[in-house]
């Protein structure tokens, strides 16, 4: 049977993460014994005291187990911390060594959400591909250099480590240890019982472009303003060096270390989040999307439509404008 600790950190932390994956990986339990197969996941709850009062006043979480009480386990789930990210990991720094000593004992680690920064701290994460939820994925980039953030998976497995993406994406990441362990069928049982979608691998869908902005090269961000207000225009990266008086290479180095996307990327990112939000809210057909977002090659634009957002445009529309498919 394998053991699992499940983290009850100091602070602000999803009740919602600790609560459903007690109960999912019970239940995987109980469906296995109604079969008569023997249980898989033995389950904790571990803490750094015997009861751990959320910062926002509302709750009380009490472990079962304290984190010297525990010699070995073979799955430590971290979830998601919602505090400041150096306030997080230093108000929990004790769970740090024991999280490091038990991964080279052979333990698993996986980081539900925003506890990718938690993990991260630990130096399990560097040289190694990690999911956050995709609102946090410029900050993460910023504060862990070190580690290969892919912000448009819901869950990733290196070396023992996982990571699932935004929020309610933890329940990707259960399916997939649940399948792993337990097998295909009980999988499907629990992603049934519970209402969850099974085998989902991206979170592209949900992720609004924004443009990192965080940065303090004054010339990127006029020129990050020129793009998204001219995005429709048939403007080269030429035009945009000259307009800034940069030569073209200046300008693409520039842009490129400031919101960790080329010239072209960030364009092209832009005109797809104004046609998601056509897709969203009018009536228009695709071709009028795409010319009114600045293209005319209809294959191009579908492509990067689903490179974008892992769906089509027409997939998108129906997904999230009911007054359209009406």
């Amino acid at each position: 049977m394998k053991h699992v600790s499940i983290l009850i950190p100091r602070g602000h932390t999803s009740l919602v993460n600790i609560a459903g994956t007690h109960q999912i990986l019970n239940m995987v339990n109980e469906f296995r014994k109604e079969r008569g197969k023997a249980p898989v996941f033995d389950v904790h709850l571990v803490g750094l005291e015997k009861e751990v009062r959320q910062s926002t006043g509302l709750f009380t979480a009490t472990p079962d187990c304290l984190v010297g009480d525990v010699e070995k386990t073979d799955l430590i789930i971290i979830p998601a911390i919602h505090d400041d990210p150096h306030k997080g990991i230093e108000q929990n720094k004790e769970f740090i060594p024991w999280i490091v000593e038990q991964y080279k004992g052979g333990a698993e680690v996986a980081s539900l959400c925003v506890a990718a920064f938690f993990l991260a701290s630990t130096g399990l994460l560097n040289g190694k591909e990690c999911a956050t939820h995709w609102m946090h994925a410029q900050d993460f980039k910023k504060m862990f250099p070190d580690v290969n953030l892919v912000d448009e998976k819901i869950i990733t497995e290196e070396d023992g480590i996982y990571s699932s993406g935004g929020a309610y994406a933890f329940t990707d990441l259960l399916l997939y240890i649940i399948e792993k362990y337990a097998g295909r069928e009980v999988a499907i049982l629990a992603s049934k019982a519970f209402s969850l979608n099974i085998d989902r691998d991206s979170q592209s869908e949900f992720i609004i472009f924004e443009g990192q902005k965080d940065h303090n090269d004054e010339k990127v961000i006029q020129a990050q303003r020129f793009i998204e207000q001219h995005y429709q225009d048939n403007f080269q990266v030429d035009d945009l060096a000259e307009r800034f008086a940069l030569s073209r290479r200046t300008l693409e180095r520039r842009f490129k270390k400031a919101t960790h996307n080329t010239i072209t990327e960030y364009k092209q990112r832009v005109k797809v989040e104004a046609a998601k939000k056509d897709l969203e809210t009018t009536r228009k057909n695709v071709n009028e999307v795409m010319y009114d977002v600045g293209y005319s090659d209809s294959k191009s634009f579908r492509n990067l439509f689903r490179r974008v957002t892992g769906l089509t445009p027409n997939e998108y529309r129906d997904k999230y404008n009911k007054e359209a498919i009406a």
